[in-house]
């Protein structure tokens, strides 16, 4: 009888060992994945957040310095693309974002040199977006 209860007692301490590392693995497994979701979204983020502070410096060479080398439409038209890549990364939120500040670039990007209305909503949009990323940011776990 005694042996009986301490191959029980045995037993049910090895089930539950091998509950707690199975638990365990699966719970670092979990945030270790987390936290590589994160530090991706962080480093999409601060990119994206870069390259929009260097587009928005490209529109105000474009528009107030009539300098065209520096606002060239061909250099913005890779730093859309390169926001549009990254955004995707972020959230969903960002990426619409992203598509309109794409969609009003596209409209309006012949007129950038000559119209202040145009200029000014394209800094809005980057705006919009750079807003976006924060909030992104701050729901990361």
């Amino acid at each position: 009888m005694e042996i009986d209860r301490k191959l029980k007692l045995f037993y049910l301490t090895s089930v539950f060992s091998l509950l707690f590392a199975v638990l365990g693995f699966s719970y670092n497994a979990w945030r270790m994945e987390i936290t590589e979701d994160n530090n991706n979204i962080r480093t999409a983020a601060f990119e994206v957040l870069t390259q929009l502070s260097e587009m928005q410096q490209m529109i105000y060479a474009a528009h107030y310095d009539k300098d065209l080398q520096e606002g060239n439409p061909r250099k913005i038209w890779v730093k859309v693309g390169l926001i549009i890549d990254l955004s995707a990364l972020i959230s969903v939120q960002v990426e619409a974002q992203a598509n309109e500040l794409r969609s009003l670039w596209s409209d309006s990007w012949q007129r950038v040199n000559d119209d202040e209305t145009i200029t000014q909503n394209l800094i809005t949009q980057i705006d919009n977006v750079r807003n976006e990323i924060k909030v992104a940011l701050k729901k990361l776990q």
